[in-house]
């Protein structure tokens, strides 16, 4: 089956121009100014005025739900099928929250794998916020050497939620994420939550003062205050990626955030956004006690992405910090619009909203309709 996307402004994330895309089954088979016409049936679809970019891979997703901080009602649900599509995913890393106790890893693989299997690309960290790490396998380094899709460990560091681990643990922690990556061919990452207290990112970059390569860390939530933003910034300059959520707590618009971490200096490869999609946002008082709850929308990524070019975000640059720079950051494949390449794609309006979304080479939502959806939706 061949699919051709012809006459749209293509972003791989690279702008390439006004092109065309032709696909073979569940792959990218060309990309060209101009495809001639082809000795085969081929299912057309004519882009002119639009644009076309890469999947949103988005590296933070609460895929089995969030939450619990306010009772076992205030648990949010697994994430749809349906809304991923919706909001142009078509890669997925799924990750636990502060319930690590009702929700399990090995409850995450399962929807991880059933996503999968219906179409969608996705992958997981093991653990949550606490430590020692849950795992599936009983060991972290288990389940980052012998199961495909596990990229790393995911914890909390600066936050009340967290088990405030000791330096120690954490070296041992990063060094089993880097041996079993080692052998099994990864990169390894040590997710990390990044709460509001105000040790912010030291631990992390005591990490790196101890030799530990910073390729290995991954924090979120960068945005959630000034201090820590800041921080983050240096973390960036130092070498590491900063990621930015598009979904949860931050102290400015999003847009003007990244606006300055660029005119701080930091390479625009090393920004990445992550939705934070159906985790929890609760807001505590003084107290610690929670005094409102609401959920992140999984379509934080594709709605933040206007605002970026609208706030002077070179096209180019906000796609791949959705796409390219998230793959890279991961250590996977894909982000990119390039022959031989998963055919994961996103056709845009000229407004750069969604229009269409392809995983896997089949169209699975088209202006506003999801066309498939998950089991039991």
């Amino acid at each position: 089956m061949f699919t051709l996307l012809s006459n749209a402004r293509i972003y791989a994330p690279q702008d390439m121009g006004v092109g065309s895309l032709l696909l073979c089954r569940d792959h990218i088979v060309a990309l060209d100014e101009h495809i001639p016409s082809l000795p085969f049936p081929v299912t057309h679809y004519d882009c002119r005025g639009k644009i076309i970019i890469p999947g949103i891979i988005d590296q933070h997703i609460h895929l089995t739900g969030g939450g619990g901080e306010a009772g076992f009602a205030s648990r949010t649900p697994q994430a749809r099928m349906s809304d991923l599509i919706a909001a142009g995913i078509t890669t997925a890393v799924g990750v636990l929250g502060t319930d690590g106790i009702s929700r399990s890893p090995k409850d995450l693989y399962a929807k991880m794998q059933s996503l999968n299997s219906q179409g969608l690309r996705a992958y997981m960290h093991t653990g949550s916020y606490e430590l020692p790490t849950r795992t599936i396998t009983g060991s972290v380094r288990d389940d980052i050497a012998f199961i495909p899709h596990v990229l790393g460990v995911k914890i909390a560091l600066a936050d009340h939620r967290s088990s405030f681990p000791s330096h120690q643990e954490l070296l041992r922690l990063v060094s089993d994420i880097r041996v079993a990556a080692l052998l099994a061919g990864k990169k390894g990452v040590l997710h990390v939550h990044m709460g509001g207290l105000p040790e912010g990112l030291a631990p992390l970059m005591a990490l790196c003062d101890a030799g530990l390569p910073i390729h290995h860390l991954s924090p979120t939530h960068l945005a959630r205050t000034r201090p820590l933003f800041e921080q983050a910034v240096q973390f960036a300059l130092r070498g590491g990626t900063m990621d930015i959520t598009s979904g949860g707590s931050h102290f400015a618009p999003q847009e003007e955030v990244v606006a300055a971490a660029l005119a701080a200096g930091v390479p625009a490869e090393r920004i990445t956004i992550s939705s934070d999609g159906n985790g929890s946002v609760p807001r505590f008082n003084s107290q610690g006690a929670v005094e409102g709850l609401s959920a992140a929308p999984v379509n934080g990524n594709i709605t933040l992405l206007p605002r970026l070019i609208d706030n002077g975000v070179p096209p180019a640059e906000g796609i791949a910090m959705m796409t390219a720079n998230v793959a890279d950051s991961l250590g996977i494949t894909g982000g990119r619009l390039h022959p031989r390449e998963r055919a994961d794609i996103c056709v845009l309006n000229a407004d750069f909203s969604l229009y269409q979304t392809f995983a896997a080479g089949q169209l699975m939502y088209r202006d506003g309709e999801c066309l498939v959806r998950g089991n039991f939706e």
